[in-house]
């Protein structure tokens, strides 16, 4: 059994369950207002069908299915007449919804996974759960009114589930890679200010629209968030060419021979591992994840090429002087200028190196050692960690080393197949 597996199996059953009781509450004692529930279950399921694929930056590929979700579970009034719903039947709705959007996603193979599901019905629950018994015991309506008062609860409710989600997200990405949950939860709540804010905003109006005009406002306020989703896609895939364009600039050393076939992929996964570990997130690891590619890049302006392409066992100056060269190429292409000073300077003595330098450093070190070392396997792993514990008086960061020494001990970066033992 996977390390991670119980946190994620709880977070799994947990929505089960939920969704299980809802669709038995349901199916017991009917459906209160079947208009509304209808609506809002559309809603859901074209925001699921508008999904597009997310991408390690991308923290919520449906927007509006999720702003939709939680406008339901909000919903205390519709064209000025009480609802009845409550948290059950919100559940039922929002699962049904789902189920519905991503058929068919998952007949192309390109569904969402379960992990995500799971949150959507917790967060959609836990809102539910705050805002609906409160409701329905005349609390809200006895002490807010419908004014601002009522506006800034439901924003404020928003916020929570949006703090719950952050919560939930990081919970499963700790479970699953064993990067620090500190980390994950900081660059989950990072996402909180970019389209999961627009979730929220919309959400809110979404509640607020139908409960004084009714139904008819939900196309209507559905029209900016799908806007925002549009111009994401089109970011999106402008990101993904670049990278692309990255990937390729840096398989042309291995096309060139002038490094081993990989190389240059191994070192960025185990340098965004290792930035993780360390704290990095955001910009950070996308700066990290590129000058990593492209680390080994001023190798082809040398007339001979290193032997085996192993920098790391180069003398001093020549490692600088390679490193120098590759900050010019990568200059070149158009890159942000952060991602050539981290090449250029990835041979500086790591107290005069930025973070991201020293952890390319590092890892490129030990990628060409362990490649290096005799017998291979767990063998040359150790060994190569072991140099670079050797190192750490001028060449390595303490830190990064022993950070890179956790990362394989847990068996290396999402993907890769080795690592040491623990």
């Amino acid at each position: 059994m996977r390390p991670g597996a119980p946190t994620v199996g709880a977070v799994r059953g947990a929505a089960l369950l939920l969704g299980l009781a809802g669709f038995a509450h349901t199916l017991w004692h009917g459906i209160d207002e079947p208009g509304n529930a209808l609506a809002f279950g559309t809603l859901v399921a074209l925001g699921e069908l508008a999904r597009w694929g997310a991408a390690p930056g991308e923290r919520e590929p449906a927007p509006l299915a999720a702003a939709g979700a939680l406008a339901y579970a909000l919903l205390g009034t519709s064209a000025g007449t009480a609802t009845t719903h409550g948290v059950l039947q919100t559940v039922a709705v929002v699962v049904a919804a789902c189920l519905a959007g991503i058929v068919p996603h998952l007949a192309r193979d390109r569904g969402p996974g379960a992990d995500h599901l799971a949150r959507r019905v917790l967060t959609a629950g836990f809102a539910a759960l705050c805002f609906q018994p409160l409701y329905n015991s005349g609390a809200v309506t006895e002490h807010l009114g419908q004014g601002p008062a009522y506006a800034l609860l439901l924003l404020l409710l928003l916020v929570l589930t949006a703090l719950c989600d952050a919560v939930l997200a990081a919970l499963v990405l700790r479970a699953r890679t064993g990067f620090p949950y500190g980390s994950l939860l900081h660059d989950e709540l990072r996402a909180c200010l970019g389209i999961s804010s627009a979730v929220c905003a919309t959400g809110t109006v979404m509640a607020l629209g139908v409960a004084a005009a009714g139904l008819w406002a939900l196309p209507v306020l559905a029209v900016p968030l799908l806007l925002t989703q549009v111009s994401f896609r089109r970011y999106a895939a402008v990101r993904t060419v670049n990278r692309q364009t990255t990937a390729s600039l840096a398989r042309a050393t291995e096309i060139a021979g002038c490094t081993p076939p990989g190389h240059a992929r191994r070192v960025a996964a185990l340098s965004t591992a290792v930035g993780r570990e360390l704290g990095l997130s955001g910009t950070e690891l996308t700066v990290l994840e590129h000058a990593a590619l492209m680390h080994d890049i001023g190798q082809l302006s040398l007339v001979d090429p290193v032997a085996g392409g192993a920098t790391a066992l180069l003398p001093a100056e020549e490692q600088r002087r390679i490193a120098l060269l590759g900050g010019e190429v990568v200059r070149r292409t158009g890159v942000p200028e952060a991602v050539a000073v981290v090449v250029e300077r990835q041979a500086d003595p790591y107290r005069e190196q930025p973070p991201a330098a020293r952890i390319v450093r590092a890892v490129n070190a030990y990628d060409d050692l362990a490649g290096e070392l005799a017998g291979g396997g767990a063998g040359a792993a150790l060994g190569a960690l072991e140099r670079l514990r050797l190192g750490t008086a001028r060449d390595y960061h303490p830190d990064v080393v022993e950070s890179l020494a956790r990362v394989l001990a847990r068996g290396g970066a999402p993907g890769m197949t080795s690592g040491i033992p623990g």
